[in-house]
């Protein structure tokens, strides 16, 4: 059946793009055989056209001399999104990167089904907590640069409701389900009543019971194990001046957090820690912090971190490979060590459950079955929570990538269809 439009879903992480029809939805790939693209751009230095998605992360693994861009849709609701950065010799606004990426998904729609200009972008609940005008500015943004793009009949729709709609395809009987987005930026709760019966019906307005959401996802979870586990072995906390002051903790956020690393990248930041290094009681952990710094290794050491995150999904202890990057140890991290690291965020999603069903009047034993979704919701300390909070609950996950993005193909199909 020829699609009549698309649901677009830009991850913090990942991203995917799906067609939409009157009879369903899927995805397609965007980049190889792959639905997933994530959210990454790589500008080589002299080069004025990206690359985009495993590309990019490859071309910034080999050491090709450019700039790696993850954690794009952070930016949106924040200031960054009307500010300028340095590629090069060059000032590119995050606005125009955004666009950039957005065209590069838009060229892929256009060679599975050229000429789809309908499209259901996925949001967070909150783009921003607490902050109506500024969530309201970030939806703004978003549909401007998707118009950019050549998308001239935009809606949008919240992306655990998108994650029920995919859930929703592959059920027999009515049920009340909760569904936990773990997105690389932010969290996002709903519960929902479904069936297939319900699936049939245009407006679901009325069984959505509750939903909430909170800027907290896995890349929070990256940057406090980074904080626990790698920057003390690069000098954070560590003494100065004979131990009447500490390392200047700002810095080390900065090295700990995606899209705030090349704020280091800068003649001033070389310099003051250059300076610091002086200053130490332990000069050799700060030098590995200007090894970081100097030779622009910053996103290789996060990347370095996700994949411990990832590896303690499964493992009791993984290591994490300083040395190749800054010099130092190879320190193990055990999984204790990350749950423990990552326990106030981990307390505030869980709490945020609590939030949404008494925002539904509801009591825990009403949920038939919690729908987990997002890079982050295979996390045992998660799972433990949620386990906790729903003890006769049944815990399903779905496509942990892909489940958002398919549910808006199956939304933009009823809307546009």
């Amino acid at each position: 059946m020829t699609p009549t439009a698309c649901g677009i879903d830009f991850g913090t992480s990942n991203s995917t793009l799906g067609l939409g029809h009157a009879d369903g939805g899927r995805l397609i790939a965007l980049e190889g055989g792959e639905a997933t693209l994530p959210s990454a751009v790589f500008w080589e230095v002299d080069d004025p056209e990206p690359i985009f998605g495993r590309a990019a992360i490859a071309a910034y693994a080999d050491g090709e001399d450019g700039r790696l861009l993850r954690g794009l849709k952070s930016t949106l609701g924040s200031s960054l999104i009307h500010e300028r950065t340095a590629i090069g010799r060059r000032a590119v606004s995050f606005r125009e990167i955004l666009g950039r990426f957005f065209g590069h998904m838009r060229d892929r729609l256009d060679a599975v089904a050229p000429g789809v200009e309908r499209a259901v972008l996925g949001r967070p609940v909150h783009f921003v907590d607490g902050d109506a005008e500024g969530d309201r500015a970030a939806e703004d943004v978003l549909a401007e640069i998707a118009r950019a793009a050549g998308f001239s009949d935009i809606s949008f729709q919240y992306e655990p409701i998108a994650a029920a709609l995919h859930y929703e395809s592959g059920i027999a009987a009515e049920e009340l389900v909760l569904i936990v987005d773990i997105g690389g930026g932010t969290s996002d709760f709903s519960i929902v009543r479904v069936s297939p019966e319900r699936a049939r019906v245009a407006d679901r307005a009325a069984d959505i019971l509750a939903n909430d959401g909170i800027r907290v996802g896995g890349t929070d979870l990256d940057r406090l194990l980074s904080l626990s586990q790698a920057m003390p072995h690069l000098g954070l906390d560590s003494p100065i001046r004979g131990g009447k002051g500490a390392m200047p903790r700002h810095y080390y956020v900065d090295l700990a957090t995606w899209h705030r690393i090349n704020r280091l990248y800068t003649g001033k930041a070389l310099s003051d820690l250059k300076a610091l290094r002086r200053e130490a009681d332990r000069p050799e952990l700060v030098e590995r912090m200007l090894c970081a710094v100097e030779d622009r290794r910053g996103h290789a050491l996060a990347m370095a971190v996700e994949g411990v995150k990832i590896a303690l999904t499964a493992e009791e202890a993984a290591r994490l490979e300083l040395k190749p990057l800054v010099g130092g140890p190879n320190p193990v991290v055990a999984r204790a060590a990350f749950e423990e690291a990552v326990a106030a965020p981990l307390d505030r999603i869980s709490d945020s459950m609590a939030s949404v069903l008494a925002q539904a009047g509801l009591e825990a034993g009403a949920i038939g079955t919690v729908f987990m979704t997002g890079g982050s919701s295979h996390i045992p300390a998660l799972r433990a929570r949620v386990a906790a909070r729903f003890p006769g609950a049944r815990i399903a996950t779905g496509d942990m990538l892909g489940s958002v993005g398919t549910g808006l193909a199956l939304e933009a199909g009823r809307r546009f269809g």
